[in-house]
């Protein structure tokens, strides 16, 4: 029996071919992660890896954005909530914590099948992490990536801290990740940052092929390939998740977080000197 996905709100799933795509889906928010789809996110790589009818994944965005990171105004009232609960993989869900950021990483990780993110726009936060945690990626050159958890006030604690070092080295990925500052699609394929950095029109096709041939492959070796060098991933993650979301929680409380979402819903520059 095919998996049913139809009680996801935020997330559309399609599967055909042995490949199921899955598409970050609030194309009017630019696909930021309110508390809904954030539990969303956490369970749809328990589903996915258990449906025999999928052996490749694609991950991508609807509209013009993969995902813009998490809602900041859902922060003006102190959790990521803001959608409607219609769904039953988000009905009832409470705000975020550091144990649901840890879910996503863990439980993307763990998926057998090898994980494809079409990136077709812009990766901003956690949106950076989910597309910099697929196993290939294929960008948009005009996509732009950064981690801007700092533009915020608080750490990038819900992977940004894991993923960046081991792609780009720790003294550039921290500098991206102090700066908040962004790289588009085209100088994140020049330092390798990502696989493929190709025209926005052909992020869907070249991923399609990528996904594809995966899918028509030697379906136990692949994934237990994937799954040996994520054994290091793991390794990276278990040493790091635990302080980054500790450090990421505690600076929720602070008054330059408090500040920077006060001036994002004014529209206005953060003044943190002056932030007490």
């Amino acid at each position: 029996m095919a998996t049913d996905y139809s009680d996801y709100e935020f997330l559309k799933v399609d599967v055909a071919e042995r490949v199921a795509t899955i598409t970050i889906n609030r194309p009017d928010r630019l696909n930021a992660v309110h508390n809904e789809l954030h539990h969303e996110l956490e369970q749809i790589w328990l589903d996915v890896r258990s449906d025999q009818d999928v052996n490749a994944i694609i991950l991508t965005g609807a509209g013009r954005a993969f995902c813009a990171g998490g809602d900041v105004k859902g922060m003006a009232g102190g959790t990521l909530a803001g959608g409607t609960g219609k769904a039953g993989k988000g009905r009832g869900r409470g705000p975020i914590a550091a144990s649901n950021g840890r879910r996503v990483v863990e439980n993307m990780l763990d998926v057998e099948q090898p994980i494809i993110g079409a990136i077709n726009g812009d990766a901003i936060g956690l949106g950076a992490t989910l597309a910099l945690l697929c196993d290939i990626t294929v960008v948009s050159e005009k996509a732009r990536f950064a981690d801007t958890h700092v533009k915020v006030g608080i750490v990038a604690g819900d992977g940004g801290a894991v993923i960046w070092p081991l792609l780009i080295g720790p003294n550039r990925a921290k500098e991206f990740l102090m700066r908040g500052n962004f790289i588009n699609g085209a100088e994140a394929g020049r330092i390798g940052m990502v696989n493929y950095a190709v025209e926005p029109e052909q992020v869907m096709p070249k991923a399609r092929e990528l996904a594809q041939e995966l899918a028509d492959g030697p379906t136990l070796a692949i994934r237990w390939s994937k799954l040996a060098v994520n054994k290091w991933l793991k390794q990276q993650a278990n040493l790091i998740l635990d302080a980054s979301l500790a450090y990421e929680m505690m600076t929720f409380n602070t008054k330059h977080h408090q500040e920077a979402v006060k001036a994002f819903v004014e529209k206005r520059k953060p003044n943190f000197v002056d932030a007490k």
